[in-house]
């Protein structure tokens, strides 16, 4: 438990000051790109962290996962199994991207080097992945922390020197933003890298035993594939729910352009502050998924009770605050950095959904580590079944609007929170809130 609150301790202060430095970046981009720049830059963002996602194919996570199972006598074999499927995954999708590129209508309204520079990133990507989930199996989360807090004050410096001392057209300057934020991803490459490799030797001068690559290319995808899947299921249902809300309070009543409004404060202003400590539920990702695999593979299911009881606890000491703090400061906070006090009735009404949030994101870790990937692709399947039917069915009934909006949000919230966390109990061994008698058989 010591080795998991340090690593998350860590995590957390590296990636608040990551958040901060983010914050950074968008107000240099936002000054240097304005609104039309800045909007054009926001469109087409989901579309390249998709790219980059799929380039990653979830190695971070079923490598983590199955370093932590293993003994290190097995490790030198399993990566060098690992990089070879990387390697072949990278070249197809070098090789798709590059076909598909020039077919996709929102890389033309761009310059036309982006589409390189994008391409540049997949194999920088897929390498980088592999040697951050070798480190979180390994728990060595300080690695991990300096190089996220190292993408977010990379990308500020080439910013802010680029900008300072040169001046850039709209088109031209658009272009040199996304390539800050390549060629931060190229020095957080170059770090794990050098680390990867200074391991790797020390690997190899341990005696090593031998693993089929069948066993460990099996092993990778069953974790990976279901893992993308659940991550482009969030993308699209992400792409999908601004339409429906929309169309929802449309049907309301309200005007289009009203609607519009409404939308915007309540996904770019009450999500955005909502969201803000959602970052020490991202850490307590990171740091479960090989912490609960390693657990689990040794049958320590009193370790794993223990942890989900920690995990739960650490997540309502903070979260509890955090929206109770929303709540009754929502208008001071809303209109304070964003100059608007309308947004502050959405920001109070989404304190379930932020709440709920913060829980649901360590209990996926959680299935994750326990090999209940599909489990959780399932839950989020009927969450948003709940979601979306509640949005339409009470968001497009004139006495609700936006608030039916968020009525079907916080349901769906707690519905895959309910389901994340039964499932979870059911597999490590309690029922509701106490222990079977299962037991750590060291204990």
């Amino acid at each position: 438990m010591n080795t998991f609150l340090k690593g998350m301790s860590i995590l957390v202060v590296a990636t608040f000051l990551g958040e901060v430095v983010e914050f950074l970046v968008n107000m240099i981009l936002a000054r240097e790109l304005g609104e039309s720049g800045m909007g054009h830059y926001m469109t087409i963002l989901p579309t390249i962290f998709l790219i980059m996602m799929l380039a990653s194919f979830e190695l971070p996570v079923s490598i983590s996962k199955m370093i932590a199972e293993k003994d290190e006598s097995y490790h030198q074999s399993m990566i060098k199994h690992a990089i070879r499927l990387a390697v072949v995954f990278t070249m197809v999708l070098l090789i798709a991207a590059a076909i598909a590129f020039p077919f996709i209508p929102v890389f033309k309204d761009y310059h036309p080097l982006l589409k390189w520079v994008v391409l540049s990133l997949i194999p920088v990507m897929t390498i980088s992945a592999i040697a951050r989930g070798f480190f979180m199996g390994k728990q060595d989360m300080g690695k991990i922390a300096i190089s996220h807090f190292i993408r977010r004050a990379v990308q500020l410096l080439l910013l802010s020197a680029l900008f300072q001392f040169f001046e850039f057209g709209s088109e031209t300057a658009l272009l040199v933003a996304f390539c800050t934020l390549a060629g931060s991803e190229l020095v957080v490459f170059l770090y794990l890298l050098h680390y990867f490799i200074l391991s790797y030797q020390r690997i190899k001068s341990v005696p090593g035993k031998h693993v089929g690559g069948r066993e460990v290319r099996k092993s990778l995808v069953e974790v990976s594939v279901p893992t993308t899947g659940l991550r482009i299921f969030h993308s699209l249902t992400h792409a999908v729910q601004p339409f429906l809300i929309k169309f929802a309070i449309v049907s309301a009543g309200l005007s289009s352009e009203m609607a519009t409004e409404q939308f915007g404060m309540m996904a770019g202003i009450a999500m955005t502050i909502g969201f803000f400590p959602a970052f020490i539920a991202h850490s307590f990702l990171i740091i479960l998924i090989p912490t609960v695999s390693k657990a689990y593979a040794e049958k320590e299911y009193f370790k794993l009770q223990k942890l989900l009881q920690q995990v739960m606890l650490l997540t309502l000491l903070y979260g509890l605050p955090a929206v109770t703090a929303f709540y009754f400061l929502a208008e001071p906070l809303t209109n304070t950095f964003f100059h608007s006090m309308q947004a502050a009735v959405f920001l109070q009404l989404l304190a379930p959904y932020f709440l709920f949030h913060y829980f649901t994101i360590p209990m996926q870790a959680f299935l994750i580590g326990l090999g209940l990937v599909k489990d959780a692709f399932i839950h989020s399947v009927y969450a948003t079944v709940v979601t979306f039917s509640l949005i339409y069915l009470v968001g497009s009934r004139p006495e609700w609007g936006m608030e039916g909006v968020i009525v079907g949000m916080n349901t769906g919230s707690m519905v895959i929170l309910l389901l994340h966390y039964l499932t979870i109990c059911k597999k490590i061994g309690i029922t509701w809130m106490a222990k079977s008698p299962i037991k750590d058989s060291r204990y």
